[in-house]
């Protein structure tokens, strides 16, 4: 029998000792191997094309690029692989401005390493993953008046909400469909509704805006 394929990850920070702490995961699953590190963008193109690894572990602050310019790069030269952005910015336009570029996540550095290792298993079965804190950014810097996401999104019909919420969770289609009973195609289709009705281009936009809408409607 043939042992399971380990989901390999290539860590990117500048700082040796979060990169040694990152190590740790594949301690925590034996379902992720670390394959290999790199301390710049340069060397994380470099590295990423040799290793071909299934997901880059990225820090947003390096000292030659930007890491929405690293994250470009390597959809455009490896668009297999699953770019999660780990980081000590909360500011929601860092976060979306690596999203726009490719990203699969966006999560903080504050998080435990199981929340890091959910979310490797997240974007590599194809779900998106935000830091709720990302929201909460999002929604203190939101321009519109109180409310205003909770009455666009409640333009949706009650299935459309429900695909909604299911992609806010960070699951991708297949699994939005089973959760449902849904066809795949299906799910696709709603969702082309919901970006049209709520005026957005893609899914993250969506879960964003899904999320004010929750948290506005339901405030701590």
């Amino acid at each position: 029998m043939s042992k399971p394929t380990k989901i390999t990850v290539l860590l990117v920070d500048d700082h040796p000792v979060v990169r040694m702490g990152l190590r740790l995961i594949g301690d925590l699953d034996p379902a992720i191997k670390v394959v290999g590190e790199a301390a710049t963008g340069k060397d994380a193109l470099t590295e990423a094309r040799r290793l071909q690894p299934d997901v880059v572990l990225l820090d947003y602050r390096l000292p030659d690029f930007g890491g929405h310019e690293i994250c470009r790069r390597l959809k455009a030269t490896l668009p297999e692989v699953h770019v999660l952005f780990l980081s000590s910015y909360a500011a929601d336009t860092t976060a979306t401005a690596a999203l726009e570029a490719g990203a699969d996540g966006y999560l903080l550095k504050e998080n435990d390493a199981q929340k890091i290792v959910d979310a490797i298993h997240s974007v590599c079965r194809g779900g998106m993953v935000i830091d709720p804190a990302i929201a909460r950014a999002a929604i203190a810097h939101s321009s519109g008046t109180p409310g205003s996401a909770a009455q666009i999104v409640a333009q949706l019909s009650e299935q459309e909400r429900r695909v909604l919420a299911e992609v806010a969770t960070g699951k991708a289609d297949k699994d939005i469909a089973h959760s449902l009973g849904l066809e795949a195609k299906t799910v696709r289709n709603y969702l082309v509704q919901v970006y049209r009705k709520l005026n957005v281009h893609s899914r993250t936009q969506a879960a964003l805006l899904y999320q004010q809408a929750t948290q506005k409607a339901h405030p701590d």
